[in-house]
């Protein structure tokens, strides 16, 4: 609804990947709000892009190009499409690993018509050459084309109409600031809380004709990981279980069943997020080891484990990544229901990890 490539093709298949398929694709399409009004979170975000855009419009000029970060899953390509539908422009849509050339960057922009909306998604993976030629097209509304090779090499001007971009990035950081500057709105999306979480739930399940009460929308927010992609996908995979083994409303069993058989547990972790955690406390006592060490535990990549699972158990305060390597918390005990060793209890040398 309000909503990076893994590096694992059984990692993209997770229910709680934050990713979107081709399934997420088509099911969101349909679950989008379509003004900022229907938007649900993100409220600062929401009130400085609504000043923003509500001022072209009394301008009537093209927006300011427009910088949208934050993890998947959060709405930037949604909110890419509210721009556009709040200014009455149409969009193009593309991505940033598409433009590999210059030639490629020229050839969308050429096309665009006078107020249209560019959304370029991934931003930070676009060829350097293109990223150069985006700094004039952004400012001056041109871009130089270069005819022919070598000393008889001509650059021609061409003009083009105002228009506004919009950049979606998951790593605000890989950007180059003279890119980053040319934003004249730059926003950070947030994780989402519980209880947004509900009411996009309860949205969508009007949307899809899904009965659900209020323990059940909770139940099933509380194991989204922040992300309103993951709660859509969570609320489908619910209902098929509740129509197949219930009779279609969705309760807190109900939703709480249900997950458990696709091993979704109380605070969203699936068997990949589990298994680094029983490796790490069963066969290393809570660490500190080495990620590749991890990872073969594990039957995992090591790119997997870096770049799947450890986001999420880091930022539940599970995981810690230290210079000696990766070291469980005590979060982390208490949540498979284990005790720490006595020598961590005691401290061992790492309780200035913990604040101990």
């Amino acid at each position: 609804m309000n909503w990076d490539d893994t590096t694992d093709a059984d990692a993209a298949e997770r229910l709680v990947d934050s990713v979107a398929d081709r399934e997420d694709q088509a099911v969101e399409a349909a679950l989008r709000p379509k003004d900022l009004g229907e938007f649900i979170g993100q409220e600062k975000v929401r009130e400085q892009l609504d000043l923003v855009l509500r001022a072209a419009r009394a301008r009537g000029a093209t927006s300011d190009h427009v910088l949208l970060s934050g993890a998947p899953g959060l709405g930037k390509t949604t909110l890419s499409m509210i721009i556009a539908a709040e200014m009455g422009a149409p969009i193009r849509i593309t991505s940033g690993p598409a433009i590999q050339h210059a030639g490629d960057l020229a050839a969308i922009l050429s096309s665009l018509q006078e107020g249209e909306v560019l959304f370029l998604d991934e931003i930070h993976r676009m060829s350097r050459p293109a990223e150069e030629m985006l700094y004039m097209a952004m400012e001056d509304f041109r871009v130089d084309v270069i005819v022919g090779k070598g000393p008889g090499a001509t650059a021609i001007p061409l003009e083009l109409p105002p228009f506004t971009l919009v950049g979606a990035t998951t790593r605000a950081g890989l950007l180059p600031p003279p890119l980053r500057d040319r934003f004249g709105f730059t926003a950070h999306m947030e994780f989402y809380e519980p209880a947004e979480l509900e009411r996009v739930i309860h949205r969508s399940a009007g949307l899809l004709d899904v009965e659900i009460d209020p323990a059940g929308a909770a139940e099933i927010a509380g194991r989204s990981r922040g992300t309103p992609r993951i709660a859509n996908r969570l609320l489908r995979r619910v209902r098929d279980y509740a129509q197949v083994k219930a009779d279609g409303l969705i309760t807190r069993d109900i939703a709480a069943a249900a997950l458990a058989v696709y091993e979704v547990d109380a605070r969203g972790l699936d068997r990949l997020d589990r298994g680094v955690l029983e490796a790490l406390l069963n066969l290393f006592g809570g660490g500190p080891v080495g990620l590749s060490t991890l990872a073969v535990a594990v039957g995992e990549e090591r790119e997997t484990v870096e770049e799947v699972a450890e986001p999420f158990l880091v930022r539940e305060g599970l995981l810690a990544r230290t210079p000696r390597g990766r070291v469980a918390t005590p979060a982390a005990w208490a949540h498979l229901g284990l005790t720490p060793p006595r020598s961590q209890s005691a401290g061992n040398g790492q309780g200035d990890l913990f604040g101990a």
